[in-house]
């Protein structure tokens, strides 16, 4: 056949996001650059690429520092706290996994190890209270140190080797912390308690640094902005030295790495030791926060979290992982507000919509015809069924509330109805992967029904596991749309 009667094929769905092979790095970012600086925002685009870094880092802190200023409301203040602690995880985390490539399941432990080492020098548990000026280096260096063992008894292992061993720490810094309150040790006639068993250790010293003492939420958060300030900035001039470009090339090929005679090995050490470092100072920061540490803290829910942060906003990404952090933590504290996930809830609905389904007038058509379906099955449980409607509208009096209450059942006794529902949504979610054009399109109205069903009557009243189903629906759509993160780059394979 010749080219000219050859038809023209589409490109596959993912063809902007995975490896391009054979194709070379600099020629492949060159066309990147091409793509990106055209149409009317290109020039904006070029001068937002031309801004040095630290610009950028300053415009942030700038901003993220007007928020005592804005508001006086001490849960907002605490947020921004607990986001800049996990920024600070997913910094660390980004140096082992996202530049150096390793599946580091054991970071949360020099979390936990800094935690409870400026614990125990901060405070009554052996009556000792130094300042942070004294225990933030001793737990640092400490922290790096035990990084470096970590890194030792483990760096003739990669993949899921690395990660079994990895996970084994974190398992046995657990065990250690829980059950460390009657040691044995040479010349002490009685057994010591350091780390308080479960009951963990409380009332850790504020963090007092040079004499000023610091209480207030505000204060901790202009604190750890400080901090994260001075942490992005050692990481960035690490990772444009020749130390960060020898470990994404370990991230890519550790083999052929080798083979140009890059030391695997101490990178990989160096690479344990930085990202401890940086979670065994963060440590330093959520102790004396939290007034204590306990053994529940550091356990697998938060390396999962963590680990979200990373992937959602690109690893190998200083950005895109604080982007990352902030977008997690402020979506999980809006889930604990039943109004705030109601909004949060639909509002990810309608921008998935008006994202995926094209052209406009087809999202529109979709969902119309969602609220069509309820209402229409609004009108028939009236008729039909008395307890289809019992429970009446949905705490709350927002317009969102009150606009739910039009158009989505709310029974008084759920029951057996929300769960079978419950399973529908996940078999019409994996159908809606099997079809295409219209039949996807008419699909996509009783899934979203079935999603707002289920949420009003299901997931809104448990909080805890509706926090992790979003939050995995929420990678899994972004992995589908995006793999390399919101602020990732695709990597390049050459053949």
């Amino acid at each position: 056949m010749a080219d000219s009667d050859t038809p023209d094929l589409p490109a596959p769905p993912d063809e902007g996001t995975r490896p391009r092979i054979g194709t070379d790095e600099w020629v492949a970012r060159h066309g990147e650059r091409s793509e990106r600086y055209a149409g009317r925002l290109g020039g904006l685009r070029r001068r937002a690429d031309e801004l040095p870094w630290f610009a950028w880092l300053l415009a942030f802190v700038a901003v993220a520092a007007l928020l005592p200023l804005v508001s006086d409301n001490e849960y907002a203040i605490r947020v921004g706290v607990d986001t800049l602690i996990y920024i600070l995880l997913a910094l660390g985390l980004n140096v082992v996994v996202g530049w150096a490539g390793l599946l580091d399941l054991g970071f949360v432990a020099f979390f936990g190890f800094g935690a409870y080492l400026y614990a125990i020098l901060s405070s009554a548990q052996f009556d000792i209270h130094w300042p942070a000026i004294v225990t933030v280096p001793i737990v640092v260096a400490a922290t790096a140190l035990l990084g470096l063992l970590l890194g030792l008894s483990s760096r003739r292992l990669q993949g899921d080797y690395l990660a079994i061993v990895t996970l084994f720490f974190l398992q046995l810094f657990i065990v250690l912390v829980s059950n460390s309150d009657r040691l044995t040790l040479p010349f002490v006639g009685h057994p010591v308690d350091f780390t308080g068993s479960v009951n963990g250790i409380p009332n850790v010293d504020p963090f007092r640094l040079f004499g000023y003492e610091f209480i207030s939420n505000t204060q901790y958060y202009l604190l750890a902005l400080g901090v994260f300030a001075l942490v992005l900035s050692a990481l960035y001039l690490v990772n444009e030295s020749r130390t960060g470009r020898a470990w994404r090339a370990l991230r890519e090929d550790p083999l052929a790495a080798e083979l140009l005679s890059m030391p695997v090995r101490r990178l990989k050490l160096l690479a344990f030791v930085f990202g401890a470092a940086t979670a065994g100072l963060t440590g330093t920061l959520a102790a004396p926060l939290h007034t204590g540490v306990f053994p529940s803290d550091f356990d697998l829910p938060l390396l999962i979290t963590v680990y979200a942060m990373v992937i959602l906003g690109g690893a190998g990404s200083l950005a895109g992982v604080t982007l990352g952090a902030i977008v997690i933590n402020v979506a999980l504290e809006a889930l604990t507000n039943p109004e705030h996930a109601r909004w949060l809830f639909y509002g990810l609905l309608l921008i998935a919509v008006l994202t995926l389904v094209r052209p406009w007038v087809w999202a529109a058509g979709v969902l119309v015809g969602t609220a069509a379906l309820g209402i229409a099955l609004q009108l028939l449980a009236d008729a039909v069924w008395d307890r289809g409607t019992a429970r009446g509208a949905p705490a709350g009096s927002d317009a969102v509330t009150r606009l739910v209450d039009s158009w989505v059942l709310l029974p008084g006794d759920p029951g057996t109805l929300v769960k079978l529902a419950y399973v529908g949504l996940v078999a019409g979610v994996l159908a809606l992967t099997l079809v295409r054009g219209r039949a996807r399109l008419l699909g996509l109205i009783p899934v979203l029904y079935l999603g707002a069903f289920v949420w009003e009557n299901l997931l809104a009243f448990n909080p805890s596991i509706t926090r992790l189903v979003l939050l995995g629906a929420l990678l899994v759509a972004l992995m589908n749309a995006r793999p390399q993160g919101l602020l990732g780059t695709p990597r390049v394979e050459i053949a």
